[in-house]
């Protein structure tokens, strides 16, 4: 299931969404993840549920991919979604059993829980499927650009969250490998109770450090010898520019809030 974790990956392509500038899709993302919290009824999550679509759609990439990258967090979700269902008290009540309540109001949050994780994974999961990695550098670096005047280390923040952001994918299938290999010694993860899994984590782990601080150390070789020293001086071959895909994004993501806000319960 690691290696199906597509949160991280680039696929190539030249949609409508990939083209846009990487600065866009970010601050779109971003201002999605929040606005989705202002959605509190049927309508306004399926209006939020459509905008998804649309946007998966003009990437031209599979819904498939989408579906996959969520299975691996799938349990995360249901556990948040089971939690919420049985403590939350309201609406017409159907089973109470001590503090466990399942009530018409726990189920109606429980589904607005599933469909909010499952959207910001939507966004989040296409914002780094059309979006590169040096363009995803670029652009964090561009936003926080303003802040560098007052100290603040744009540059290496940038690079620091886009190494990070695709090492997620790197280290998925190296974990991938060593679970393979610890299988064909004998090893079982999916049998035995909750306790026994987690006691057959362990082998993979010390592995899967020593595989990250090797690749961290040669990176690090890497760009020293590369004569990486900051972004200070530093020119860049590709310089970001807006288009009007960009300006009709942000009049799109303005006429969301507006609508949400007046369909809000």
């Amino acid at each position: 299931m690691l290696d199906k974790m597509l949160l991280g990956r680039y696929i190539q392509g030249n949609s409508w969404v990939h083209r846009l500038d990487p600065r866009t899709k970010l601050l779109a993302s971003f201002y999605f993840i929040i606005i989705i919290f202002l959605a509190n009824n049927w309508v306004t999550y399926a209006l939020l549920t459509l905008f998804t679509l649309l946007a998966l759609y003009l990437s031209d990439i599979p819904l498939k991919f989408f579906v996959n990258g969520v299975k691996p967090m799938i349990w995360i979700i249901l556990f948040t979604v089971v939690f919420q269902m049985l403590f939350t008290t309201g609406g017409t009540e159907y089973f109470r059993w001590g503090p466990i309540v399942i009530s018409s109001l726990g189920i109606t949050n429980a589904v607005y829980i599933f469909i909010r994780l499952v959207l910001i994974i939507f966004i989040s999961t296409l914002l780094t499927l059309t979006t590169a990695p040096l363009e995803l550098t670029d652009g964090i670096e561009h936003l926080f650009r303003p802040l560098a005047r007052f100290g603040f280390p744009a540059n290496e923040l940038a690079l620091m969250l886009s190494i990070a952001l695709r090492y997620v994918p790197t280290l998925m299938d190296e974990a991938t490998k060593i679970m393979n290999a610890q299988r064909s010694r004998g090893v079982e993860f999916d049998q035995g109770n909750l306790i026994d899994r987690m006691k057959s984590i362990i082998p993979i782990l010390v592995p899967l450090f020593v595989s990250a601080f090797n690749r961290a150390e040669e990176m690090a070789s890497a760009m020293e010898a590369r004569g990486y020293r900051g972004g200070e001086g530093r020119t860049k071959y590709r310089q970001l520019k807006y288009h009007s895909g960009d300006a009709l994004v942000l009049l799109v993501m303005i006429a969301l809030t507006a609508i949400l806000f007046l369909l809000r319960s």
